[in-house]
């Protein structure tokens, strides 16, 4: 009896010891376009087993006991499905699910490891519900992330970020699909990033981060990053028209050239333009002008490769009314919205061309190859001082130059498992490469009259910028609960600068490479609350003219790059089921903080910084199609090494915070009333001149009805006075006896209000 039982035994073993396992694999699709949703959640119930899809919607589960499975798909602003499938011995069982949108379901939304890396999301649904008049404002759904334009339009916005002025784009690493928008050595200063060339009806999501944390970013990521996904695919062509105040006119079209064919073959392809005009709210008229055009295909070359090519062109030009003193406002020279010289204003225009290949190999490893070129020009009239320098011709300067800007990122990621701890590797490649001075025109700063006549130059030359870098990258996922991320980066930059106001032209240049480490830690509690630690090393990015030694051929290997280093210690948590609670304390010292100003050409020293805070982001749904959210953001930035009373840092945000009420209905309404506010902060090292806060509220209401979408957009609703940019700067008005130094500032939009009718053509 004894030996029959063990037989039994051994035999019931050995058939399982020896029993065939099965695999699951599929594809999840937007329903509406046909292409794939990369990140997707998907979930084995019951089973604690989670994945997200990769760039061709496609997920794999391998090792599965042959059974019925339950398999839940998950996507913000998508409906939740859960759907059946069989798994047989020794086959993969392969599936093919569409995704419709939905309204965002916060009681959804589940805490888990397998999102815990993942970068923060703003929707396109999110940008539908804010009042934005063009891409750059995007940014303010950044949370702690606020601008300021301070030249009716045309320029690049001005950027504020966890107790950082970014001036323009200094610590921000900004792209658009990948591409660089942030442009190195730039004629008005370091990392200026324009994104004035994106359509915002054409932004599918934003990826975002805040710190130096993540292999794959390298320059400017030293306060965050974010990346624009434009769309892949028109679920249906649409013309809108937009009208406002202040002479203020916007038509979009977007048309779907493959239509339903070419979504059957899984390709598509549009053509898009934008045109803008306003004169704006400024007494003198802004004739500010935008014209943008895009065109983008989309299609598989076989079964697991996917090709993306995309061209743009865009072209603006406007006048501006420039920053103006406290003082003429005060004793009444000039008006809140006046002007001191009214000929300030310029022009630019960027052609891109941008190809995307990614290719998944039948292991299930992903390879990432990507071009990208820029045509780029830039000419700038501004008057910041108005006879500080010369009392006859006044101050004007130009900033000018013309540049081409080529580069490739490539990564090739692994997926492994060891029992149940699962690895997933990226090794990348990055290149990049800016030439000035095409068209013959170099970046320059020259002072000017009436934008016609030159009367100094002060910087004109060339720049020959290279940034190369790779990448290591291991994700280990240990269990649900326990995930760790180890990085490090290798930059080397090659920076020169060909001087053309020296005779004969002279060249300077310079070298550095550096090594950026990271390592971050996720632990999930439960559904409910997840722990994160992150910390890395990263840089802040010098301008070519701050490194490269001046009037004459000298080579030099110096601080191109001075280190940074940052941690953010934080937690995610569900307390209720319709409330997610985002909070992180964060540290970040800099080695060292030159800056070139653009707009006189010379170096402000800067050495060691420090900052720390803490971010506290809640969304919370009231009712089923009432949503409030709220960010709170306090930074303490100062200067080391000098004296306490003078160790502020000029124009560093201290507190911000934004929020407010988001309504999605079936029935066609959706809308939103919001407020940002930016507390007082100092505007120069001693706080002896304080920059005021600021408190504005805007409102967007839409109305969607079979092909047809009414909305109506106001920016500070409640016509608030304020000032949207202000510098503490050194200036003389015409007839003064001497300089005075206080306040500067653009003024912040009065009521604005636009309407706006959008008109589906097609399906």
């Amino acid at each position: 009896m004894k030996h029959s039982l063990l037989s039994l035994l051994f035999t019931l073993f050995g058939i399982s010891a020896f029993a065939h396992l099965g695999n699951l694999s599929g594809t999840v699709y937007d329903q509406a376009t046909n292409r794939p949703l990369r990140g997707v959640t998907v979930q084995l119930t019951g089973l604690n087993r989670a994945t997200l899809t990769n760039d061709l919607g496609q997920y794999r589960f391998d090792n599965l006991v042959p059974a019925p499975y339950k398999i839940e798909l998950s996507h913000v602003g998508f409906a939740t499905q859960v759907i059946n499938a069989t798994v047989q011995d020794d086959q993969t069982t392969t599936l093919r699910t569409g995704l419709s949108t939905a309204p965002v379901e916060l009681s959804e939304i589940t805490i888990s490891s397998g999102r815990g890396r993942d970068e923060q999301l703003i929707s396109s649904l999110d940008i539908k519900l804010r009042p934005i008049t063009n891409s750059q404002e995007v940014l303010r759904l950044v949370p702690g992330l606020f601008i300021g334009q301070h030249a009716g339009g045309g320029k690049a916005e001005q950027l504020f970020l966890r107790g950082f002025d970014i001036d323009h784009g200094t610590d921000i690493q900004l792209t658009v699909d990948g591409m660089p928008v942030n442009m190195v050595s730039h004629a008005h200063g370091q990392g200026y990033a324009d994104l004035h060339f994106v359509i915002p009806e054409l932004i599918e999501g934003v990826d975002f981060k805040k710190g130096p944390y993540q292999a794959n970013k390298g320059n400017f990521t030293t306060a965050g990053w974010a990346n624009f996904r434009t769309r892949t695919a028109l679920d249906r062509s649409f013309v809108k028209l937009e009208g406002g105040q202040f002479d203020t006119f916007r038509g979009v079209a977007g048309v779907d050239l493959l239509g339903e064919k070419g979504r059957q073959k899984n390709q598509s392809a549009y053509l898009a333009s934008e045109y803008s005009f306003t004169n704006s709210y400024f007494d003198n008229p802004q004739q500010f002008k935008r014209l943008n055009l895009v065109g983008k295909y989309h299609g598989h070359l076989g079964e697991n490769s996917v090709l993306t090519l995309t061209g743009s062109t865009f072209w603006s030009r406007w006048n501006h009314s420039g920053q103006i003193p406290d003082r003429a406002v005060t004793d009444g020279t000039i008006g809140f919205f006046g002007s001191v010289d009214p000929t300030e204003g310029g022009q630019t225009a960027r052609t891109n061309a941008n190809a995307e290949l990614v290719t998944i190999t039948p292991r299930n490893h992903v390879i990432k190859n990507q071009l990208f070129y820029s045509n780029y020009g830039f000419e700038l009239y501004s008057n910041f001082t108005f006879f500080l320098r010369d009392s006859i011709n006044g101050d004007q300067i130009r900033q000018r130059e013309r540049r081409n800007l080529f580069g490739y990122n490539g990564s090739y990621t692994t997926e492994t498992t060891l029992g149940k701890t699962r690895f997933t590797t990226t090794l990348g490649a990055q290149y990049r490469h800016d030439l000035t001075g095409a068209s013959n025109t170099p970046t320059e700063l020259s002072y000017t009259r009436n934008r016609t006549e030159t009367t100094e130059r002060v910087q004109y030359g060339n720049v020959n910028e290279i940034n190369a870098a790779l990448y290591a990258d291991e994700q280990i996922q240990f269990s649900e609960r326990l995930g760790i991320n180890v990085g490090v980066r290798l930059d080397y930059f090659r920076s020169q600068y060909t001087d053309l106001l020296q005779s004969p032209a002279q060249t300077g240049r310079a070298r550095q490479a550096i090594v950026s480490p990271k390592f971050n830690v996720l632990y999930t509690v439960n559904p409910k609350l997840q722990l994160y630690l992150n910390t890395g090393k990263g840089f802040h990015s010098n301008d070519a003219r701050v490194v490269v030694p001046q009037g004459g051929p000298v080579r030099r290997t110096g601080q191109i790059l001075p280190g940074a280093y940052g941690s953010d210690l934080g937690l995610i948590a569900k307390p209720l089921p319709r409330l997610i609670v985002n909070a992180a304390a964060w540290y970040l010292w800099l080695a060292q903080e030159f800056v070139y100003v653009g707009d006189e050409g010379v170096i402000e020293p800067g050495g060691q910084t420090r900052r720390v805070g803490l971010d506290l982001s809640a969304r919370y749904q009231l009712t089923k199609h009432l949503y409030a959210d709220l960010d709170l953001n306090t930074a303490n930035p100062r200067a080391l090494g000098t004296e306490l009373n003078q160790s502020f840092l000029p124009l560093a945000p201290r507190f911000t915070s934004v929020g407010g009420l988001s309504w999605q209905s079936q029935s066609g309404f959706s809308g939103s009333l919001r407020y940002r506010y930016m507390a007082d902060r100092p505007a120069n090292e001693d706080n002896s001149i304080v920059a005021k806060g600021y408190f504005v509220n805007d409102l967007q209401a839409n109305y969607a009805r079979g092909r047809y979408t009414l909305g109506l957009s106001v920016q500070n609703l409640f016509n608030t006075r304020w000032k949207e940019t202000q510098f503490a700067t050194e200036s003389r008005l015409n007839g003064e006896a001497g300089p005075v130094e206080e306040i500067h500032f653009t003024p912040g939009t009065p009521f604005f209000g636009r309407l706006s009718l959008t008109v589906d053509i097609g399906r």
